[in-house]
């Protein structure tokens, strides 16, 4: 058991010694729903199906890692979403997805700092391209949710890396992309909080977890347990 330390009110760090140099890192990955921003965004596009409840409750499931088929758990919410309308998907993005505290400052800084960054999400092409452009990010890769006349089929389309963006392809894109940067995995940052997080926080030289799940926060190096995502810069300079 590796020994915990709380490094500051709220930031508990393991089997690092801060300061960490945040130059010395070329490459950081942030999931997007509940990391980057403040919602689920599946449970959010359930509410205009009254199915939210239900959704968020697989939802739950799978982020605590009680649900370990993270495609199939992602499958059977898109089934439930069938027949919303883009339209309320525009209305989530407005009225109810936020950035969440620190989520500019931290990208920022690590843009700064020389880094490349990545948006790896298990949600959706439609929030997540949006997310990126407003913060920057490098690169993403999401689902894409099957739209027809304007409506969800409750599917989601198959894309030319695969079919779902889940924990095995989330660290398979994050090592792909360190090998084309010629880097080695040491000198990548991963920042989530759900279950679906922790292949690719296993794979990085350091894992951040975000407010998130007991299991998450458990196995990674950083825990931010209060405050914004610019909390990490306590422990990067």
């Amino acid at each position: 058991m590796t020994h915990t330390t709380e490094f500051a009110p709220g930031l508990v760090v393991q089997g690092v010694v801060p300061p960490l140099s945040l130059s010395g890192y070329k490459l950081i990955a942030f999931d997007m729903d509940s990391t980057l921003i403040n919602i689920e965004c599946v449970d959010e596009i359930a509410d205009a199906v009254g199915r939210k409840a239900e959704v968020a409750a697989i939802t739950e499931a799978a982020m605590q890692g009680v649900i370990t088929d993270y495609k199939e758990s992602l499958r059977q919410r898109v089934a439930l979403l069938k027949g919303v309308r883009v339209q309320h998907l525009e209305q989530v993005y407005a009225e109810r997805l936020r950035l969440n505290p620190g989520a500019r400052e931290l990208v920022s800084a690590a843009q700064a700092a020389g880094l490349r960054t990545l948006l790896l999400s298990g949600g959706f092409s439609f929030f997540a391209d949006r997310v990126r452009a407003v913060l920057g990010i490098d690169f993403a890769r999401s689902n894409v949710l099957e739209v027809e006349n304007g409506q969800l089929t409750g599917r989601m389309l198959d894309q030319v890396w695969g079919d779902i963006c889940d924990g095995a392809q989330k660290r398979r894109t994050l090592l792909e992309l360190a090998s084309l940067m010629g880097i080695s995995p040491a000198q990548t940052i991963a920042v989530g909080d759900g279950a679906n997080d922790l292949p690719m926080m296993d794979a990085a030289g350091l894992s951040v977890a975000y407010h998130a799940k007991p299991a998450v926060r458990a196995q990674a190096k950083v825990a931010i347990t209060r405050g914004g995502l610019d909390r990490l810069l306590e422990v990067l300079r």
